[in-house]
């Protein structure tokens, strides 16, 4: 079912961030009371550092019907042989631990109002970007995820991912990007918030991934690099 139209309470893992500012700023737009939470708000990394962020949206929201996480990090350039420990570490631990751990808080919250988990993904979850193997091996793990979830938690609350392509672009990259793309441009994270509210109101869709890349899949030249 669709989530509900008034009093929708949203908690946003990485709401600090571009695509996250522009997903809490649209959910705001269309009623919803938001937390916005940035890593200095919860430690996703661990357990207990997603448990008390859900605890602290609990307690300042009352509920929850929807979490995104779209927090992330480790997207460093690096060949197979330059990957550390470290660096692996730290592309897996807010990607994919914290996707986990972030939704294991949340369950019991969004069993009980039938609400909505979203993932952001990347399309570097369905391409071999050789020189981003840690970031790439993240997303994936993060894109099963979307899955198992929403197996999980079915049928009292949905799991929806959104992988984007080209929607953060760094200035003086657009053109290279655009030519990445069916589109021939860059998108922006106002197509990832739009994406997001599409999901709220689509209660017959769980346990998929929602594509936001202008076509960039589909561009089978461009794998080496994002």
């Amino acid at each position: 079912m669709a989530l509900p139209s008034a009093d929708r309470k949203a908690l946003v893992a990485g709401g600090t961030g571009r695509v996250g500012s522009a997903i809490v700023e649209r959910l705001r737009a269309e009623g919803w009371q938001v937390l916005a939470a940035g890593s200095a708000d919860g430690d996703l990394r661990t357990r207990a550092g997603a448990a008390r962020l859900v605890e602290r949206a609990r307690a300042e929201l009352g509920s929850l019907d929807l979490v995104v996480h779209c927090a992330g990090a480790g997207f460093i350039p690096s060949s197979l042989a330059e990957v550390t420990e470290e660096s692996w570490d730290e592309a897996m631990d807010v990607t994919a631990k914290g996707t986990f751990f972030l939704a294991q808080a949340a369950a019991p919250d969004l069993r009980a109002t039938r609400g909505l988990l979203v993932i952001v993904e990347d399309v570097a979850s369905f391409q071999a970007w050789t020189s981003f193997p840690a970031h790439s091996a993240a997303k994936a793990a993060q894109a099963m995820l979307t899955r198992v979830l929403a197996r999980a938690l079915a049928p009292e609350a949905r799991v929806c991912g959104i992988a984007p392509g080209p929607v953060a672009v760094e200035p003086g990259q657009e053109e290279r990007r655009a030519a990445e793309t069916l589109l021939g441009r860059v998108g922006s994270p106002e197509d990832v918030a739009d994406a997001v509210v599409y999901l709220t109101g689509a209660g017959y869709v769980t346990g998929t991934t929602l594509v936001v890349d202008g076509g960039r899949l589909l561009q089978t030249g461009h794998l080496r690099r994002p």
